[in-house]
């Protein structure tokens, strides 16, 4: 029996079609990333504010929040966004999610939910590190308590959580591969293709792994050197 040998080709999936497959399939990653990124901030830091006011259906949806995404796994979250939207969202935005890129949409509020989740316990530490009286004296001065964390609290706080917010967007952009389950065609869904077509898999996914480790030490570059050189000082 002959043995048939394997023959790298990079350039295969560097060049040509399937090298614009990848390309293309990089920057839809970078773009359900960069939206989901800033939405997750945004719902994070509301749940977390939620958490920590005084009214009590509050409390008891953020902590519920929390715990359930925190608590359940990614994909089954993406497959029910997925599938399920239709039954959860109103009807209005349903029809305006369909007219979009709708496994888009489902992949980004999948991510959305579930990293705001952990960046809301991330902003929670960091605003129970800030001392009571930052609050209380600025609700003494005449602010109120959206003003009161809205420009003394949430500043410090978010000053304290940067190298763990770090984390928390780096793991988003390596869980959004797992939007390819629902036909989003990012990187990880282009390797997959190019890996069909080709039948250089190693090559493929080689490629894929080595762009997802580029964009990781990019962002943590960035945002290290943005808090080295605007956040060095925490002052209470």
């Amino acid at each position: 029996m002959t043995e048939v040998k394997y023959t790298f080709d990079w350039n295969l999936v560097l060049t040509g079609q399937y090298g614009d497959w990848m390309l293309q399939g990089l920057l839809l990653t970078l773009k359900i990333s960069a939206v989901s990124i800033v939405l997750a901030m945004l719902m994070g830091t509301i749940v977390a504010v939620f958490r920590l006011s005084k009214v009590r259906p509050l409390i008891w949806f953020s902590a519920g929040y929390t715990e359930f995404f925190r608590n359940t796994p990614l994909l089954v979250q993406i497959f029910f966004w997925y599938f399920g939207s239709e039954a959860v969202l109103p009807k209005a935005v349903n029809t305006w999610l369909y007219k979009q890129d709708f496994e888009f949409a489902a992949g980004c509020i999948a991510l959305t939910v579930y990293t705001s989740a952990f960046i809301a316990e991330e902003i929670r530490s960091g605003i129970f590190a800030i001392p009571k009286n930052q609050l209380e004296a600025s609700r003494a001065v005449g602010l109120s308590f959206i003003q009161s964390y809205r420009y003394v609290i949430l500043p410090q706080a978010f000053r304290i959580i940067i190298p763990p917010l770090i984390s928390q967007f780096l793991n988003l952009i390596k869980n959004s591969s797992l939007v390819m389950t629902i036909g989003v065609a990012d990187l990880t869904y282009m390797a997959r293709q190019v890996e069909s077509y080709t039948f250089h898999g190693f090559e493929s996914f080689t490629v894929a792994t080595l762009i997802y480790l580029a964009i990781s030490l990019v962002v943590s570059f960035t945002i290290t050197m943005y808090n080295k050189h605007f956040l060095r000082q925490i002052t209470y």
